[in-house]
């Protein structure tokens, strides 16, 4: 009887490790030693089927999780190009074809819903062993990440890398304007998202859009930013 209760907390504790952190487990060797856990404590019980099953749906979901996050990183690998490669596109295509942001959303609100959800598709990849890999992969000497672990920390830098590229658009929006008039709306139209995006509760995106209005190439427009509403910026601040 205690051999059973014992292979039960086992169980519990095996089912909440695999729920929590399915990363855990994304090596062979891991994986190995939860299938010998498994199939001694199936062994200890062998007469109850639920333990089986119990332990059968556990297995299967956490391969699932697995897969499901395999899948992701693939899909967004292919998405992946070299900068020289994004700037060797900006430059061949037409000009007449480019469109500014206004022309593709002009509400504010709007955009930084369609931000909110970029925000939320990319945290709930990000998962607590996804920290634990920068912990336990720092230099104790240097305080760098060791070679090697980009692939571990994929989630964490596509999700840094997601902040740039919106810090980007921001101020190549900006940039691109060459009438001072639609400049200022332009800087406007994003400083009104950036406040949607705090009513909402998205902090990521509209930092995000600060640090774009904040580079240089958008800071220097002191003639642009002297027509901009100064009202606009006390939510903001």
């Amino acid at each position: 009887a205690k051999l059973k209760s014992f292979a039960a907390k086992i169980i519990q504790l095996l089912k909440e490790w695999t729920e929590t952190f399915p990363y855990d487990f994304q090596d062979e060797k891991s994986m190995k030693e939860l299938k010998e856990i498994a199939h001694r404590i199936t062994q200890c019980d062998e007469e109850n089927g639920t333990v089986k099953k119990i332990i059968s749906q556990m297995t299967q979901n956490l391969l699932m999780a697995l897969s499901a996050r395999s899948q992701y990183q693939e899909i967004k690998e292919k998405f992946r190009q070299p900068a020289t490669d994004k700037g060797t596109i900006l430059k061949t295509k037409p000009q007449s074809t480019q469109k500014d942001i206004l022309s593709v959303c002009c509400d504010p609100l709007i955009l930084a819903q369609q931000l909110t959800h970029i925000e939320l598709e990319r945290v709930s990849n990000i998962y607590p062993e996804d920290l634990m890999q920068i912990v336990s992969h720092m230099d104790s000497l240097d305080n760098h990440k060791c070679r090697g672990d980009v692939t571990k920390t994929y989630n964490l830098e596509a999700y840094d890398n997601w902040f740039n590229c919106l810090s980007m658009l921001v101020a190549t929006e900006i940039c691109r304007v060459v009438k001072k008039k639609q400049r200022t709306r332009m800087v406007e139209f994003f400083i009104d998202v950036a406040r949607e995006c705090f009513n909402i509760g998205n902090f990521n995106s509209m930092m995000a859009i600060i640090s774009g209005m904040n580079l240089s190439p958008v800071a220097r427009l002191k003639k642009t930013w002297s027509k901009v509403k100064t009202a606009k910026f006390d939510v903001l601040e």
